[in-house]
């Protein structure tokens, strides 16, 4: 896939999936717009970092982009894994802010630049535990659950602008927000056995189906909701 001459704004490249998806996206020739809190040491040159925390005043953001934006993807997201009976209304509302809210914002932001491109892609990220029912996931799943209403209805509205909108929904990923998840070789072994590929995912494969739904290759593709996660959500 060829991204030469194409802006993309990627939130939350700078650990994990997002960024994951910066080195994909450098390699294959995209001017990278990287938005978080913090840079990487593991960039490749060529990175343009916006320094902002999405939970935080974003109305900046429209005026340091570049006219027009050919992709977005927004990365930053929560892992709140609670018993229902410990979650407190603040559990709810901080998944929430950062996986809905912020998107939103952020998107707000950029929807000028994203229509001036003439075509452009928006991915967001959803998970598994939307679809399957998992313990201990109700906080991060009604946050995800609402990025899927987010996607189709916006992938709607804002199709006659020639904006696509998609949701890729993971299973667990061995990323540094799943850190605690998988700090051990019995859980690693034990959330790789959860999956019928016999494997958790790695940030490259998510970045992968990211990457994709950017490129001109799903040009006719919006308002899905896509399952990377080993079969989790499909096979028994």
């Amino acid at each position: 896939m060829s991204f030469n001459g194409k802006n993309i704004l990627v939130v939350g490249g700078s650990s994990g999936i997002g960024l994951a998806l910066v080195k994909q996206l450098l390699h294959d020739g995209a001017n990278v717009i990287n938005l978080s809190r913090s840079s990487s040491l593991q960039w490749l040159e060529g990175v343009q970092h916006i320094g902002m925390d999405v939970l935080g005043d974003v109305t900046s953001l429209e005026s340091q982009l570049p006219a027009q934006l050919h992709g977005l993807v927004y990365a930053a997201g929560s892992i709140t894994l609670k018993p229902f009976n410990r979650l407190t209304a603040d559990d709810f509302l901080n998944d929430y802010r950062i996986n809905v809210l912020s998107a939103v914002s952020v998107i707000q932001q950029s929807l000028k630049a994203l229509r001036s491109a003439g075509q452009s892609s928006v991915v967001l990220f959803s998970t598994v535990a939307a679809k399957v029912g998992l313990s201990f996931h109700t906080s991060i799943a009604s946050a995800k659950g609402a990025v899927n209403g987010l996607t189709i209805s916006l992938a709607a509205e804002l199709s006659a602008q020639h904006i696509r909108v998609n949701a890729i929904a993971p299973s667990l990923t061995d990323t540094p927000l799943a850190g605690s998840l998988l700090n051990t070789d019995e859980k690693k072994e034990a959330s790789n056995k959860r999956h019928p590929l016999g494997r958790i995912g790695k940030p490259d494969d998510l970045a992968s189906a990211a990457r994709f739904l950017l490129s001109d290759e799903s040009s006719w593709m919006t308002g899905q909701i896509i399952s990377v996660d080993g079969g989790m959500s499909a096979l028994k």
